[in-house]
């Protein structure tokens, strides 16, 4: 089986590699980078390997955008010239020697006169003697002569087009603020002479100085306190995802590891927005804002789309105009918020930042229509077309929606049934072992669990209360589910749903959901936005509500509970699991028959 793009086994362990992009190759001055990625396992390496490409494309993105200007970029070299020349200026005046230094030196000349017994015939050591005194009593006069020939070097520079007076200067600034603008460049030329002309603006007021006027101003327009923001640079280990990084290892709510991979995600859209070596400790209520406002207009799936593939952030937006992908809804652009406000609220709370600035910044409506629960027409219209029924191709997607005599009969068959009855997460029961599905108390169950059995995809939960007993539905076990489960186990392997697996991001069975949706446009049963594969969860749902349940009786069916020992090691009393089964045995839809999934 070939591995992922980036992804390479070296020895019996991962490492994650990628090509550095050609304009950028003598900038990090290296074809290719490698990251070994700390494990000898397939799935966790998938699951390590996008948040380090992800990173590494907003370093390129970052690099790319440090090697052009922006007019904020030359006011505040120019500026910083000015106000650094005078500061100089400041530091010399106060270093030269004052009437009573100069009186000083004059008593030593004459006391080294006398003590060598020196007649003041010899020139050499008179000259030695009154050196300091003839250094201290100039000084002043050699630096104003100084400042006045440097001056009229600069202009004489300035109207030929040479910048070798600046040039170190310009590369200090350069260096000090990241900036990737190569000597000699178009730009770099450009930044050389307007910090020419600060420089000149500032000897022009040490002039001034050394006649006692300390008022003037900057008569070059050009040369003016700067407006626009400056590039900031965190320290080493101090930026956004590095911080996050150790939020990550900390995490101290315990959620998944999908939940962290998405916060790492939501994340990443932010820093791309703000750039990858902007420091925590700057993050404000501007760049929240900014960020939410454009997600507003961000694509929906946009990392998943070929038409923005290799574009930034703002790119993206840009692009969607022509293009016209749906946009995010409010509530998912509130979860951006949520991941953003929980990895800022640990920051808070550890001393990287002095407030959490993503504080009452959640819409507050919903734009877009939310997950809807499938009608009972729409369910039998769904499971009596080809993906139940039988399909031209269970191999390629395009032709499942195509009737055939190709049954399929793995997860792709059983996850939407089961989730029909029961209203579990697709990723918990594409996740479930074999020894998950047993008998307890004379009633079949699932346990929805970290523990057990590992299988090769392995096992996380939403929350530490997702874990939980779920009894088999009856409906389940007329349609076959049983008999699909022996068949696992005479087979062998740990996975009751073999071909369910995790995308490089970790997300289970994230095709099937994407392909889920596809194929609901081509029946006809979806037009836009609402129905999905969670419309299955929805409707259990409202099942439960329509048999009288209210949903604080039933939230710990769909794993909205704290957690328990009984939903870590799933054992509990028979009069608990008998109340679940009641409750299970209550989901039923009106007008759904299945008979013919029973045949």
């Amino acid at each position: 089986m070939a591995l992922p793009s980036y992804l390479f086994r070296r020895g019996a362990a991962y490492s994650a590699r990628i090509r550095v992009p050609l304009d950028l190759v003598k900038v990090i001055g290296r074809k290719e980078l490698v990251k070994a990625l700390g494990t000898s396992d397939l799935a966790e390496a998938k699951r390590r390997l996008h948040p380090v490409i992800t990173n590494w494309h907003r370093e390129f993105e970052d690099m790319r955008a440090r090697r052009v200007l922006v007019p904020a970029d030359r006011e505040h070299a120019v500026w910083d010239q000015y106000t650094g020349s005078l500061a100089r200026d400041d530091q010399a005046r106060a270093a030269l020697p004052g009437e009573a230094e100069v009186q000083a030196a004059k008593a030593e000349a004459i006391a080294r006169i006398e003590r060598d017994d020196i007649s003041g015939l010899d020139p050499l050591q008179v000259l030695d003697a009154g050196l300091d005194l003839m250094v201290a009593q100039r000084m002043a006069d050699v630096s104003s002569e100084h400042r006045k020939v440097k001056l009229a070097d600069l202009r004489q520079h300035l109207a030929k087009g040479e910048t070798a007076l600046i040039a170190h200067e310009v590369d200090a600034y350069l260096k000090a603020n990241r900036l990737l603008v190569n000597r000699g460049t178009p730009e770099w030329i450009s930044l050389a002479r307007h910090m020419m002309r600060a420089e000149a603006e500032a000897l022009e007021r040490s002039l001034e100085r050394d006649r006692g006027d300390y008022s003037g101003q900057p008569r070059d327009p050009l040369v003016k306190p700067a407006v626009g923001p400056r590039r900031e640079t965190a320290k080493p280990g101090e930026t956004i995802m590095d911080v996050f990084e150790k939020f990550a290892r900390e995490n101290p709510n315990g959620v998944a590891q999908d939940r962290l991979d998405q916060c790492r995600r939501d994340i990443g859209t932010f820093v791309d927005l703000v750039g990858a070596s902007f420091p925590i400790a700057k993050i404000s209520k501007v760049e929240v804002r900014e960020w939410k406002q454009l997600l507003q207009d961000y694509p929906v799936k946009a990392t998943e789309t070929k038409a923005f593939a290799g574009m930034t952030f703002h790119q993206i937006i840009r692009a969607n105009e022509q293009i016209g992908k749906p946009t995010l809804s409010d509530r998912t652009v509130n979860r951006y918020l949520s991941s953003l406000g929980a990895f800022l609220s640990w920051a808070v709370d550890n001393a990287y930042i002095g407030e959490n600035p993503t504080e009452k910044m959640m819409l507050k409506k919903e734009r877009k229509t939310a997950t809807l629960p499938f009608t009972s027409d729409q369910l039998q219209t769904l499971f009596t077309s080809p993906w139940f029924t039988g399909c031209k191709s269970a191999t390629e997607w395009r032709n499942v929606a195509k009737p055939g005599d190709v049954l399929i009969r793995d997860h792709r068959y059983w996850v939407p049934l089961i989730m029909l009855f029961s209203g579990a997460r697709p990723g918990e029961i594409g996740q479930l072992a074999v020894n998950d599905v047993r008998q307890q108390h004379g009633h079949w169950i699932m346990h929805i669990t970290t523990e057990g059995d590992e299988t090769a995809a392995g096992k996380s939960v939403k929350t530490a209360g997702s874990m939980r007993v779920v009894p088999v539905h009856p409906e389940l076990i007329r349609l076959g589910f049983l008999t699909y489960h022996e068949t696992r186990v005479k087979e062998g392997g740990p996975a009751l749903f073999p071909g369910a697996v995790r995308n490089v991001r970790g997300q289970m069975m994230a095709d099937v959901s994407r392909e889920f949706g596809r194929y609901m446009i081509r029946i006809g049963l979806k037009e836009g936005r609402g129905l999905s594969l969670y419309s299955f969860r929805h409707g259990a749902a409202d099942a439960l509500r329509r048999a009288g349940h209210l949903d604080q009786q039933f939230g710990f069916i769909l794993g909205h509970a704290e957690p328990t020992t009984t939903g870590k090691y799933g054992i509990m009393p028979q009069g608990m699991l008998e109340q679940r089964v009641e409750l299970v045995n209550a989901i039923a839809y009106p007008g759904l028959n299945l008979d013919h999934l029973a045949a």
